[in-house]
């Protein structure tokens, strides 16, 4: 039997697709006819895997929820180290799909990879000795933190235009226009200086519980 020229379509396919789209060209560019013409197939078979344009932007939501290491609460790390640890690995995820980041902050839904990195966060900080309502809390403000990181770049949130930054008008930016060409430097150390200081006042909170 011969085989067929293009690979069947498939929800991974469907998915790996879109997501291509979005990190390329944001949430904008994704329709199902845009994914059809892509993929080349008509537009009516994407509806034999997914009703609608939103089902697939959930999916693809889901498949970078899927990237974030979630072994840290399962080999035995202490509670800060696995939150630092998995943080990073969340926020890693996020960075390589910003675009989708919209999606993902409106909470985990029905979607399974998002469902089961809430589950394994609230787990593993009761485990610890977290009351659950302090559990889920610790949850919403890593989410809050990590996903918040992920909306912008303060560093290249500046022009690389010295004349752009007027002493008299603002005496202390006089560096500013160098910013942009450090972005990633700058963002990293200011995504550990803020997940430093929130551990550490959750390791202060922790203390006071025993």
């Amino acid at each position: 039997m011969a085989r067929p020229r293009k690979p069947l379509l498939s929800t991974d396919r469907i998915v790996e697709t879109a997501r291509t789209l979005v990190d390329a060209e944001g949430l904008p560019a994704v329709s199902t006819r845009r994914l059809a013409a892509e993929l080349g197939v008509s537009g009516p078979s994407l509806y034999n895997h997914f009703r609608t344009k939103d089902e697939i932007l959930e999916a693809v939501a889901d498949s970078v929820s899927a990237q974030v290491d979630l072994s840290m609460f399962e080999d035995g790390r202490e509670w800060r180290t696995a939150l630092h640890d998995w943080a990073v690995s969340y926020r890693a995820a996020l960075r390589d799909h910003p675009n989708i980041v919209p999606v993902l902050a409106q909470g985990p839904g029905r979607r399974p990879a998002g469902l089961r990195l809430a589950d394994a966060v609230y787990g593993a900080m009761v485990r610890a000795g977290w009351p659950p309502a302090q559990a889920t809390s610790i949850g919403a403000l890593m989410r809050y933190f990590v996903m918040g990181s992920a909306l912008g770049s303060f560093a290249g949130g500046f022009v690389d235009d010295v004349s752009a930054y007027d002493p008299a008008d603002y005496p202390h930016l006089g560096q500013a226009h160098l910013l942009a060409e450090q972005q990633e430097k700058i963002d990293d150390r200011a995504f550990e200086t803020g997940l430093t200081a929130l551990l550490d006042g959750l390791s202060q909170q922790f203390e006071q519980l025993r």
